[in-house]
């Protein structure tokens, strides 16, 4: 079984593993323990890369079960390697996932609207909400309040609580589907104090205001009543 160090250190970004299976069908390597983010909840899978006896492997991308996806030919099974993120990328995909959390609390908060969907990029993302209407100036109004929470400089706090503690909190789940398989018997937390608390496997910034300024740069209705926000992450 591969520790997931990510779980509990976003903030990890090198660390020593070893080689421990082969996926030679998509040039993979599984470590016994890694802090590369396979993808999953609209976030994208981490890059990076392993050196071992000098020779230094590309991670492309990460893919679910913790498989590093690597161009040519793989590290040995047994051989220690360095590994290391992309770092300026994956904090960059860190502040762009609490900026959402910022925004799916601010409209929870202020429009008890849920989550219908979302996807994220590098300091981009589009997520959308039950609204029936969504003007102009309610845009605007949520463009503000939610810049408001990264000047507040909220703390975001990590937390996994037991299935049956984690679902005894109001509101936990924002998504109007419920994504959490029955046999998931540990919920993992993300809280922006004060503000937002949500089940999330995700990586994230240690407070609101790493964030950066949050643009809502377009809107359109999906049909019935969703509503997608598009929005974008400055310094």
């Amino acid at each position: 079984m591969t520790d997931f160090l990510y779980l509990r250190d976003s903030y990890l970004r090198a660390f020593s593993a070893v080689v421990t299976e082969h996926d030679a069908g998509q040039s993979g390597v599984l470590l016994d323990r890694t802090a590369f983010y396979p993808g999953g909840g609209g976030q994208e899978p981490d890059r990076g890369w392993l050196r071992t006896d000098g020779t230094e492997f590309r991670v492309k991308t990460t893919r679910r079960g913790g498989y590093h996806i690597i161009d040519d030919e793989l590290p040995p099974i047994g051989a220690i390697v360095q590994a290391e993120l992309d770092w300026q990328r994956r904090y960059q995909i860190m502040r762009t996932h609490t900026a959402m959390h910022i925004l799916c609390g601010v409209i929870w908060r202020d429009y008890q609207a849920s989550v219908t969907g979302g996807n994220m990029a590098v300091l981009s993302a589009r997520m959308d909400f039950e609204f029936e209407r969504l003007s102009p100036d309610t845009v605007s109004d949520i463009e503000d309040k939610i810049n408001e929470e990264v000047a507040n400089a909220r703390p975001v706090k990590i937390d996994i609580l037991p299935r049956e503690a984690a679902f005894q909190i109001p509101d936990l789940i924002r998504t109007k589907i419920n994504l959490l398989p029955p046999g998931i018997t540990q919920v993992r937390t993300v809280e922006i104090v004060g503000l937002d608390l949500q089940a999330d496997g995700g990586t994230h910034v240690a407070n609101t205001s790493e964030v950066g300024s949050i643009k809502i740069s377009k809107y359109k209705s999906k049909g019935g009543i969703n509503k997608r926000l598009y929005v974008e992450i400055g310094d």
